[in-house]
């Protein structure tokens, strides 16, 4: 199986406990994340972020195909680290970091993921012509609406 890892770093202009509180809402991944996709949370116990909490949404990544997902937030350190897994959906592996540190003029975000796909070598040539460009996309994407509700103020 081949993992890949996808990694973006983002200067935000606020506070760590302003960015964990809206980063470690699930209710706000809709807001950053491409119209496109059709994102949307199906199941959420609308507590506060804890280990072991299952989140459930349906997606649409490619070709208006709309899939299941699960996540598992499976570890949480607050205002510095939370942790989601994919329990089902559409990867082999997704492990999904989402790191914050103080810095002297807001907060540091940096999100690293580890990804795999099915189906071995048609996983890869997948990956190659589609998943790559369209996670490339959506961390873009991610940044832009980030920046728009943090830094242009």
């Amino acid at each position: 199986m081949k993992v890949y890892t996808k990694q973006t770093t983002q200067h935000i202009n606020a506070n760590i406990e302003e960015c964990w509180a809206f980063f470690s809402n699930p209710r706000n991944l809709q807001k950053i994340t491409p119209k496109t996709m059709g994102f949307q949370i199906t199941d959420f116990d609308e507590k506060s972020m804890y280990p072991g909490q299952i989140i459930q949404y349906k997606v649409m990544p490619f070709l208006g195909i709309k899939l299941s997902w699960v996540t598992e937030i499976t570890c949480v350190k607050e205002r510095s680290y939370f942790i989601d897994e994919q329990r089902f959906g559409p990867y082999t592996l997704w492990h999904h970091k989402h790191f914050f540190e103080p810095t002297e003029n807001g907060t540091k975000m940096i999100d690293l993921v580890h990804y795999a796909l099915p189906l071995g070598f048609i996983g890869r040539i997948v990956n190659a012509l589609v998943v790559k460009n369209k996670l490339k996309e959506i961390f873009e994407y991610r940044v832009a609406k980030v920046n728009e509700i943090f830094n242009s103020k």
